[in-house]
């Protein structure tokens, strides 16, 4: 036999066995994907439970029940203690906002911006109308000490933000008065998010929401108080850290 009919023959045989090789591939994929699912739906194999099981779609639901679940208790374990302000300034504008309530004797720290002087402030605290006095402003960093009346009042712990992570679930609550005066209830708004970044002297967050929710708290997971929450011009929330709130208001 000579030596080209022996190349020829070996290259046939390549060629066979490249040829079996894609007709096998093509055959496990149609079978994986048409054949097999079609196959274990027919009513004579369904009862007999062919298809694989899908542990992991299992699981991650569990996961996404367990993570709404404990989002839920956070927020029922801390909105007792988010405040609605409003305030009537001379100019006659009406501001409303949120405030947090810092210890159990009634020291509640909000926005600067929200309680301009000069104006005629109302704090509701668990819904009802409180006397109050302005302690001090920090118009730089945006912040204001509130004394109310009050005693054993719903707190919650401070956030140990060295121990936050970037991606870190959180959540907002804010309470809103409406109503008209003296028949005013609060309305509470939630929304929650991650955090995008960190940057001097703030908290950056993915959260959008209105400007009715400034000096709302925002919280981790656990229902921690992690800062006072501003908006800036774009919508976009982000705090003002607990650190700096406790260093004003000497917690």
């Amino acid at each position: 036999m000579s030596e080209a009919h022996v190349i020829t023959r070996m290259l046939k045989n390549v060629f066979k066995i490249i040829a079996l090789f894609v007709i096998g591939m093509v055959g496990g994929i149609f079978a994986d994907q048409i054949f097999w699912p079609y196959f274990v739906e027919r009513p004579l194999f369904y009862k007999y439970n062919l298809e694989q099981s899908p542990v992991y779609v299992t699981e991650r639901s569990e996961v996404t029940i367990e993570e709404n679940t404990a989002l839920q208790e956070a927020i029922k374990k801390v909105e007792r203690v988010v405040v609605g302000i409003e305030s009537k300034t001379e100019s006659g504008k009406v501001l409303r906002g949120s405030g947090l309530v810092m210890t159990s004797d009634g020291l509640i720290v909000t926005l600067a911006e929200l309680v301009p002087a000069g104006s005629d402030f109302t704090f509701l605290v668990e819904g009802k109308p409180v006397s109050y006095e302005v302690l001090k402003r920090d118009h730089e960093n945006n912040l204001a000490l509130i004394k109310v009346e009050g005693s054993n009042l719903a707190t919650v712990s401070f956030a140990d933000l060295k121990r936050m992570d970037l991606g870190q679930r959180v959540f907002l609550v804010g309470a809103i008065p409406r109503g008209e005066e003296g028949e005013q209830d609060l309305q509470k708004i939630v929304n929650e998010g991650v955090i995008k970044y960190f940057a001097t002297g703030s908290i950056h967050t993915n959260i959008f929401e209105k400007y009715l929710l400034a000096g709302s708290p925002l919280f981790d997971i656990k229902g921690s108080v992690m800062g006072i929450n501003n908006i800036d011009a774009e919508g976009k929330i982000y705090a003002i850290p607990i650190s700096l709130i406790r260093e004003f208001a000497q917690l």
